[in-house]
């Protein structure tokens, strides 16, 4: 079993009915050249990379930007069209005065299962004590929460929000919110290494931006910024796999996955089994 972590659904087909809609999402996260498919191509996709399920990431940029990159309404319909291939996450923009609603509509009537934030684009430090009621609804409802982290190559962006650092504050204070600093943060691979050794509530994902080939960009992700026997020792139940879809295709980076040696105990535990420990799905 496989488990993408970080898929956003800007182009799919059921949620394309609007073209300055459309073109608000691709001037804001930075993708010009794809256009809306369906189910089908979606699916054809995922059983060629041998992906059985997704989560689905909207984002709300109301403040900075002015409007959402899909919604959390849109993200839901998706999910509830295949419940069994879609996870699907929310957001918010945390300097709406409706925020602490739009997250009580989001885990309780749309049953959501997740909430996805970014840092970089939303312009807020994750530490600021303004963010402690999200944080707190988010474990009254038992929902973990996806950070972007380190480099974003979305549009106005700022990398200094998401430094991996900014987040220590965040782990030590609510220890039992489960929190995941996609990327790897990179480039900040051994801030991101020093917090998981640390935290056992924070985790990784591994859509690395890779500037080689995938093969290349993974092999020094796990050889060299990290030692080879790292995963392996210590940090195995904290890594899941993500692409970053559409950016990146599933195949790709699972592809240079596989030439990446470890304990196959390590590698489903990539693949699907941190996933369902961070949604709340399964413990071990």
């Amino acid at each position: 079993m496989i488990i993408d972590m970080h898929v956003h659904p800007i182009y799919y087909k059921a949620i394309c009915k609007d073209e300055k809609e459309e073109a608000f999402r691709s001037e804001a996260f930075g993708v010009f050249k794809q256009s809306p498919y369906d189910y089908d191509e979606i699916f054809v996709e995922m059983k060629y990379a041998k992906v059985d399920m997704a989560a689905l990431l909207p984002l709300d940029v109301t403040t900075t930007e002015g409007g959402v990159i899909v919604s959390n309404e849109q993200v839901a319909k998706i999910a509830a069209d295949y419940p069994e291939r879609f996870i699907g996450f929310a957001s918010v923009d945390p300097r709406r005065s409706d925020a602490l609603e739009i997250l009580d509509y989001a885990f309780s009537t749309l049953k959501l299962e997740g909430l996805k934030l970014n840092p970089a684009k939303q312009h807020f430090y994750p530490n600021d004590k303004m963010m402690d009621p999200i944080y707190k609804k988010c474990l009254e409802y038992n929902k973990p929460i996806i950070f972007h982290a380190g480099l974003s190559w979305e549009p106005n962006s700022i990398t200094e929000y998401a430094h991996p650092l900014k987040f220590e504050e965040v782990a030590v204070k609510f220890p039992q919110l489960r929190i995941c600093l996609a990327h790897f943060a990179w480039p900040f691979v051994r801030e991101m290494v020093m917090l998981m050794i640390k935290y056992s509530n924070v985790y990784t994902d591994t859509s690395v931006l890779y500037l080689d080939s995938p093969e290349e960009s993974m092999k020094r992700l796990f050889t060299v910024d990290m030692g080879s026997l790292w995963v392996d020792r210590a940090l195995h139940k904290q890594i899941m796999f993500g692409s970053n879809g559409p950016r990146f295709r599933q195949f790709k980076l699972l592809r240079a996955l596989e030439q990446i040696p470890m304990r196959e105990t390590s590698r489903d535990n990539i693949y699907y089994r941190n996933a369902l420990r961070f949604i709340g799905r399964e413990e071990f």
